[in-house]
């Protein structure tokens, strides 16, 4: 009986010591972790803005007639002088219409002038028949006679001059449309694009070339109201392209501050001018805009 007690009191301490290791040991409540803070890129007072690079003169020419393209002068990438040919249309039948027109307006003229001296004539005759019958050697039937005559030449003239300038007029319509047959370049630039080949026809107000010019270069940028005290024309400014490193910056200098403060941004248009060499600056890129050191001083 004591053995039996004994066994059972063996098995019931087993069962309690099992209990216990079988518990959780505590976990250590989790402590907070400390927020990664990013520190903030520190302020560059200096940065005013950014804006687009442009340039004053840029246009697309188009056609001014209906013709077929017969040379192309200027390709893509070709820098032109203001006057420059760039392309020719075929202007034979113009220049046919045109030679014939001022051979007519050649005929005109001498025609003008014959009659003039005609005129200078009769008038003469004219007033040798006044002073002959003032003197009753001829009938008054004659004098008319010689004053009508008269009177016809100069008809004449105003006739052939009225003539003359109509066909002069023409002419210059044709030397105009003769002119349009030859395209220049409108300014000092580029050629940025070329939309027509040689031998193209080509209707009114069809895009020919896109020419550009390449200085002076400006940047225009939005600058807050804020920051308007440290601005005035003529300040000196550093330019630099986002798509170029940051050490490829370039001077500048402000030419134009917009006398008013656009309500929706409520900041100010600026217009930079760039000075000294582009370098590898091109119209149409974005660019940065800072005060210059020496501007902060």
């Amino acid at each position: 009986m004591n053995r039996e007690r004994a066994v059972i009191i063996l098995i019931m301490a087993a069962g309690l010591g099992g209990c216990d290791s079988a518990k959780p040991a505590p976990t250590p409540s989790a402590r907070p972790t400390a927020a990664t803070v990013t520190p903030a890129a520190a302020a560059d007072d200096s940065l005013l803005g950014s804006g687009p690079i442009v340039v004053e003169n840029q246009v697309e020419l188009t056609a001014e007639r209906d013709g077929v393209i017969s040379t192309i002068a200027a390709d893509l990438g070709r820098i032109v002088r203001k006057g420059q040919l760039l392309a020719t249309f075929d202007d034979r039948q113009l220049t046919a219409e045109r030679d014939a027109q001022a051979a007519k307006v050649r005929s005109i003229e001498a025609d003008l002038k014959n009659w003039e001296s005609e005129t200078k004539v009769r008038e003469t005759d004219r007033d040798r028949s006044e002073a002959m019958w003032k003197a009753k050697l001829i009938t008054q039937q004659e004098r008319e006679h010689v004053g009508y005559k008269a009177d016809q030449s100069r008809f004449e003239v105003d006739r052939e001059r009225e003539n003359l300038k109509q066909n002069q007029a023409t002419l210059r319509s044709l030397e105009l449309d003769l002119a349009k047959t030859h395209l220049v370049a409108p300014f000092d630039g580029v050629v940025a694009r070329r939309y027509v080949t040689a031998g193209q026809r080509v209707s009114r107000n069809d895009r020919l070339f896109w020419i550009t010019a390449t200085s002076p270069m400006r940047v225009k940028f939005m600058l807050s109201q804020e920051l308007l005290a440290k601005v005035k024309n003529g300040t000196e400014l550093s330019v630099v392209a986002t798509a170029l490193p940051a050490e490829a910056a370039h001077k500048a200098h402000v030419v134009m501050l917009s006398p008013v403060v656009d309500p929706a941004s409520g900041a100010i248009e600026v217009v930079a001018e760039l000075t000294g060499a582009a370098g590898e600056l091109r119209p149409g890129m974005t660019a940065n805009v800072y005060l210059s050191p020496a501007a902060k001083r």
